[in-house]
């Protein structure tokens, strides 16, 4: 039980640092903790990734139960395998900065269309005017919200959350759980710190290469598996 919760643990960990690093909701944290106090950005965003995290766990945990666990192993395989033909094939294929620029673009048009409500000199007035706000008002603020809400879908149906579902439904579900929340805690707080001077510092095609190749041992390693009844 415990070995299979480590090497859940493990799987989870390391899929989730490589998958979300250089990811779009990677980017969307770096930039919003630029323009708004970065505890409500790193609550709003960790908060939407480990709703995301735990739903697509229980999700692959209920798999084998609704469907032949020899079938869900195999689907876990081809998975893996397709991931990591995909990752490799956007390291060789895409620019380095296209995923920066591209969510900095939609956020920018965001902030346009609700009136350039995140300017710099409204955003120390909002710092001002939060030290007096009860912590109930601070907790459900729309910025929370806001980052809460372009985490949770920019995540939906994302590799990473199909990923997770995967790797749940081959390996214990609990150490899945906690690799996953470690794995986003860490990427999204170096992402709300660093800002976008580390987001663009960022080598995508460094990290979608190891992202592809981990994705591709983890399926070879499920292929050679048996599969537990």
């Amino acid at each position: 039980m415990g070995l299979s919760v480590l090497q859940g643990f493990t799987k989870s960990l390391a899929m989730t640092v490589l998958s979300e690093i250089g990811d779009k909701t990677f980017f969307a944290a770096a930039i919003l903790a630029m323009r708004h106090p970065r505890r409500l950005v790193l609550s709003g965003c960790l908060g939407a990734l480990i709703v995301m995290t735990i739903l697509s766990a229980v999700v692959g945990w209920a798999a084998p139960n609704l469907i032949p666990r020899k079938w869900t192993h195999h689907i876990t395989t081809v998975l893996f395998l397709g991931f990591g033909l995909w990752s490799l094939w956007d390291a060789f294929h895409e620019g380095e900065a296209e995923e920066l620029a591209e969510v900095e673009k939609e956020l920018n048009g965001d902030t346009k269309s609700n009136g350039g409500e995140t300017r710099e000199n409204n955003k120390d007035a909002d710092d001002l005017k939060k030290q007096y706000r009860p912590f109930l008002t601070q907790f459900f603020s729309p910025i929370l919200l806001k980052a809460f809400s372009i985490t949770f879908f920019g995540e939906w149906g994302d590799k990473s959350q199909i990923a997770t579902i995967g790797l749940a439904a081959d390996e214990n579900p609990f150490g899945v759980v906690l690799g996953g929340i470690l794995g986003q805690a860490l990427c999204t707080t170096a992402a709300v710190l660093g800002g976008k001077s580390l987001a663009s510092q960022i080598s995508e095609k460094i990290v979608a290469l190891s992202g592809g190749v981990l994705f591709i041992v983890f399926g070879i390693q499920s292929f050679l598996s048996t599969v537990e009844s």
